[in-house]
């Protein structure tokens, strides 16, 4: 089974259909692309409505027709995102594309956006409208990706992706890592999957900010009634937390981990007390440290 056969079972026209692959360059980026594909389908279709010059060369020319993007997932596969209908497209200058809020946002998670190395004053911006074609397999189908593996973006009709599989499960979806591996940019607390939220809303603890520009670190606790989750959506909303000494950093340099996970029904004076001690023995306090006391 190929990839046409299911677009053609859909009465996809093969030969107005683009297939594109996203793999961005930016490790960053690259590493939140699947969070949006599975969280935050706004910021993703975003991301995709601008293209360099061939391919929005070729889109524009395919007003109409559609679009089934990709992400990569492994040497020459890819997995399923959505098929996008294009329905039309505008010029936006540079202004006018840091003025869409998506745009923004996708920068703090490290997309490039319309920066320094696009030399045109314009690109265009891509109507592109998520279809119901093939939505159960969002996350689930998995094809291979012809060589060479470089080229991200293919006409349907002129190549064969065969199905290698499909899933039981989204890799949209994933399971929550172990309370020890859990480590997110200050970017990513925004689309954290939902699985990760419910988990740290159950979780109460310790938690460590650390400033990626020159290493020094924040000790917090959590034990409110969202837990953990609750403190890290004040860190996501306003960047410090109230936070005297983070107020005067860059929350764009923050990773968030956690240090000790406690026993849900640990009382507000054992968790402080705790905090204290992490405090204490990583120095965490100033001039050493983020912490005030």
């Amino acid at each position: 089974m190929e990839l046409n056969d299911l677009l053609l079972r859909e009465s996809v026209d093969l030969h107005h259909t683009l297939v594109l692959r996203h793999r961005p360059t930016e490790p960053a980026f690259r590493n939140a692309l699947p969070l949006l594909a599975g969280e935050r389908l706004d910021l993703f279709n975003a991301y995709q409505c601008v293209q360099g010059g061939p391919l929005e060369n070729s889109i524009q020319k395919e007003i109409g027709g559609f679009v089934a993007s990709f992400i990569a997932f492994g040497a020459g596969k890819a997995i399923y995102v959505g098929t996008y209908e294009i329905c039309g497209s505008r010029p936006v200058d540079r202004k006018g594309f840091w003025e869409i809020p998506e745009n923004r946002e996708l920068e703090t998670l490290g997309a490039p956006g319309f920066n320094d190395r696009i030399t045109r004053d314009h690109v265009l911006w891509f109507d592109l409208r998520l279809t119901d074609i093939m939505a159960n397999w969002r996350g689930k189908l998995v094809v291979a990706w012809p060589p060479p593996e470089r080229s991200w973006y293919r006409r349907a009709h002129k190549n064969v992706m065969p199905v290698i599989a499909i899933r039981e499960e989204s890799a949209f979806a994933p399971e929550v890592p172990p309370w020890r591996d859990i480590e997110y940019s200050w970017a990513e607390l925004s689309i954290l999957p939902r699985s990760v939220r419910a988990a740290l809303a159950q979780w109460r603890g310790i938690y460590l900010i650390w400033d990626e520009t020159d290493g020094k670190a924040y000790v917090g606790s959590a034990y409110g009634a969202s837990n953990i989750l609750g403190r890290w959506e004040q860190y996501a909303s306003s960047g410090h937390g109230d936070n005297v000494l983070l107020r005067k950093r860059d929350p764009a340099n923050f990773r968030f981990t956690i240090l000790e996970r406690v026993s849900p029904d640990m009382d507000r004076v054992a968790v402080i007390a705790l905090e204290t001690n992490w405090k204490s023995r990583l120095h965490s306090r100033r001039p050493f440290g983020l912490n005030i006391n």
